[in-house]
């Protein structure tokens, strides 16, 4: 299995509180839905991909179509969280710049995208497909746009649908769960893939029933492309890579085990990719009439086996253990698994983990399987 990972190109959020406001280099990307003097205040937030690397990943990585894909985005701060409530991601309508604001530039600075225009410099507005009837909205290609419901239209425009292709996804959160946001944006992504939708980006929106409630005061804040954190916006490609054949190896059964990397060079650059290989034997082999060590033999792994990474100084999990998409392969040799270091923050430290379920048991082995990215030049 796999997962490849893009890191934004651009992000920003726009607001209705300062309608001409730009955030495109501020480390925060913000959805809101507050008060200020008695004044309902909406964000939202914008996070783009560039389109020719995600169709390199896909037609030179991947090779094919047969892929998920999730949208990521990591929680600074929340303020007021509902009980229940849910967060919204759909394809961008129209083009828009970045720009170079942060929140609370005095003056604002005005050079990309803000609620109001998504050019920037007072310049373009957002636009939305007419329908044949004139009314705003296109039944063809599903697009629609924010509100206020009536011309002058502000605060992003979207599509809800590309020629019959459902693009609105969504996320529920319960106030006791995690706010990280973790969005399922496949067929977004293969719609932007295909060229039947300009890759504008994607936004990202609470709910209209939050965003439209004028009883409600809140705000929640992640960290854009610009933090200087482990916790940058990014895009997860997922898909079936793995081969599982044993040949004449036999299958570890024993929880009392070695298992360890037995090719980890420790050091890697980010545009790497590399196969792990994997050495597993139990630890008090059965005796055998044989003319070599009986501890030199690898073994198979379970088929039911799985990798992680996690960050070695934060001990955050980067790269999660996934039944899906982080599944341990094997071949005769013994088992492997590829990392692509292009989805790991360069000039940090990870640790490898692997689970597997042995004689009923579930292990997890946390040795010292370090390594280092380091950027490519």
């Amino acid at each position: 299995m796999a997962i490849y990972r893009i890191y934004p190109s651009e992000d920003t959020f726009i607001t209705s509180h300062y309608v001409q406001s730009n955030h495109g280099i501020d480390e925060i990307l913000e959805l809101g839905n507050y008060q200020i003097l008695g004044d309902t205040k909406v964000s939202r937030a914008i996070v783009k991909f560039d389109n020719v690397e995600l169709k390199n990943v896909v037609n030179n990585t991947i090779t094919n179509t047969d892929f998920s894909s999730s949208l990521k985005l990591y929680t600074a701060n929340t303020l007021q969280t509902p009980t229940t409530y849910s967060i919204f991601a759909y394809p961008v309508f129209d083009s828009w710049d970045n720009g170079t604001g942060k929140f609370g530039d005095v003056p604002i600075n005005r050079t990309g995208a803000s609620w109001s225009f998504p050019l920037g410099n007072n310049s373009g507005s957002w636009n939305y497909p007419t329908a044949s009837d004139g009314s705003y909205g296109d039944s063809t290609n599903g697009a629609t746009g924010s509100f206020p419901s009536t011309s002058p239209f502000t605060g992003g425009s979207w599509y809800t649908g590309s020629n019959g292709v459902n693009v609105e996804t969504s996320q529920s959160f319960a106030f006791d769960g995690i706010t990280d946001i973790d969005i399922d944006v496949t067929s977004t992504v293969l719609e932007f893939y295909n060229d039947n939708i300009s890759n504008n980006g994607i936004i990202l929106k609470f709910e209209d029933q939050l965003e439209y409630n004028d009883n409600v005061n809140t705000r929640h804040k992640y960290f854009s492309r610009e933090t200087n954190t482990i916790y940058s916006p990014h895009l997860d490609l997922k898909w079936d890579d793995s081969s599982y054949e044993t040949g004449s190896l036999q299958v570890l059964d024993n929880d009392q085990c070695y298992i360890s990397i037995k090719n980890n060079k420790g050091r890697y650059t980010d545009t790497d990719t590399f196969r792990f290989k994997l050495t597993a034997r139990p630890k008090y082999p059965t005796r055998t009439f044989t003319t070599g060590s009986i501890y030199s033999s690898n073994y198979a792994l379970p088929s039911n086996s799985y990798w992680a990474v996690k960050d070695e100084y934060t001990e955050e999990m980067i790269i999660d253990f996934d039944t899906d998409y982080t599944k341990i392969s094997c071949d005769s040799n013994g088992p492997y698994f590829n990392v692509y270091m292009k989805s790991l923050p360069p000039e940090r430290n990870y640790r490898i983990l692997v689970k597997s379920t042995l004689n009923d048991s579930t292990i997890v082995v946390n040795d010292v399987n370090s390594f280092k990215v380091v950027r490519n030049g």
